[in-house]
């Protein structure tokens, strides 16, 4: 018999008659002859508000115990879908992370997966039970639980379908799949029937909200095919995999953006070896992770460095910065926090010529100013004013033509 992991989001578990129509879901999945394991996230916003309680009880709660009270927004969850899946008649079992077999390193609120013992979940299903897991926790190596970071029910539904090999994974959440930019700011954006890990990937780093990056890294790293598809809707969703030849008829896939950017440069440092690493070492050591960087030509034995980190970064950064510039005698650390991100994502780009002089002159048309541009092999990202970000995502949606192209199929 066929095993589906089936993970089901916060927005889709968010009420009671949410839940039952996951179970719903759930059951029909089971009665069509699958063994099923469902993940499941907190209700939608229990995350933020236990982060908003812990914050009013400590301005800097301690992390091992945050963890503890995270972890109990998936416990709800479990229990209440397996209420919901007994009282439709079909047998279930709620596990923790930790009962699942799930564990993690001491990293605590963003612990990674080191490996999953899936005893229990094999016994479970084999009495003919759906097999309700709790998303985004594990046990590290103090028997402690631990939380895996924001997005991590995504990653323990990958992790749980590479170590069951699972016939089919699932990612059920409010959308029908990922389209070529966020409808809500291009009407005409398309929802794609396919894309490859390498772009998911950038997807997820220059902002798109679909899916959790880490979670894509352990699918390509695993190979697992999974399909992002709506809760609330039957229509077949977006299935991520490995890259196919014929993907690369398609030069651009997607338009990704994030308007939550903070620019930040270091002015007149010392034009000398180990200077980017002790910049950088310093941001890496209070956990701050650095996007695009730009180094300017030296003039008089100095230059400056220019990078950007997320908004919500950029208070720790400059603090972390603060003893460097000391340290170095550079002149001054100058920030921006009113900066976007949107990038220019697809396979397609490693053959296709001109990419990157399209996607300028579009932004040129619209008079919108680049202020830093970084490349990959298959992405083109650019720094803009917040306030002209989605003018440039609509702008290079059309230039690219992605709300008439559909992609081709073998």
């Amino acid at each position: 018999m066929k095993l589906v992991i089936m993970k089901f989001g916060g927005s889709s578990v968010a009420d009671a008659q949410k839940i039952q129509h996951v179970a719903g879901r759930v059951a029909a999945r089971r009665q069509g002859g699958f063994r099923v394991v469902a993940v499941v996230s907190a209700p939608g916003g229990m995350t933020d508000d236990l982060l908003t309680l812990a914050r009013g009880v400590a301005e800097t709660p301690d992390e091992r115990e945050l963890d503890v009270l995270l972890a109990t927004g998936e416990q709800a969850s479990i229990a209440l879908l397996c209420m919901a899946l007994k009282g439709a008649g079909q047998e279930a079992i709620s596990l923790t992370g930790p009962q699942a077999g799930i564990f993690a390193d001491t990293d605590h609120t963003r612990a990674r997966i080191t490996h999953i013992k899936p005893k229990k979940i094999h016994a479970e299903l084999a009495k003919g039970k759906v097999v309700v897991v709790a998303g985004f926790q594990g046990l590290n190596p103090n028997e402690d639980i631990v939380t895996l970071g924001r997005g991590g029910s995504d990653l323990t539904a990958i992790a749980l379908a590479a170590a069951l090999k699972a016939d089919l994974c699932e990612i059920y959440t409010d959308v029908e799949g990922v389209f070529t930019t966020d409808p809500r700011v291009v009407a005409d954006a398309r929802k794609l029937n396919e894309i490859s890990y390498d772009e998911m990937l950038e997807l997820a780093g220059s902002g798109a909200q679909v899916m959790q990056g880490r979670s894509v890294e352990v699918a390509k790293k695993y190979n697992v095919v999974f399909e992002v598809r709506s809760t609330f809707s039957g229509a077949p969703g977006t299935r991520v995999h490995q890259e196919v030849s014929y993907m690369e008829d398609v030069v651009v896939s997607g338009i990704a953006f994030d308007r939550h950017q903070a620019k930040v440069s270091m002015i007149e440092v010392p034009d000398r070896p180990g200077i980017a690493a002790e910049i950088f070492g310093a941001l890496a050591q209070v956990g701050v992770n650095v996007d695009m960087i730009i180094q300017s030509t030296a003039q008089g034995g100095t230059n400056d460095i220019s990078f950007t980190v997320p908004q919500g970064d950029l208070k720790k950064a400059l603090a972390a910065l603060e003893p460097v510039k000391s340290e170095l005698k550079a002149k001054d650390v100058v920030h921006e926090a009113g900066v976007g991100k949107v990038a220019v994502v697809g396979v397609g780009m490693r053959s296709h010529p001109g990419v990157a002089a399209r996607m300028f002159k579009a932004l040129a048309d619209r008079g919108i100013n680049i202020q830093m541009i970084s490349t990959s092999e298959i992405k083109i990202s650019c720094i803009v004013a917040k306030d002209q970000v989605d003018a440039a995502v609509k702008g290079l949606h059309e230039a690219f033509e992605l709300g008439k192209k559909t992609r081709v199929k073998a």
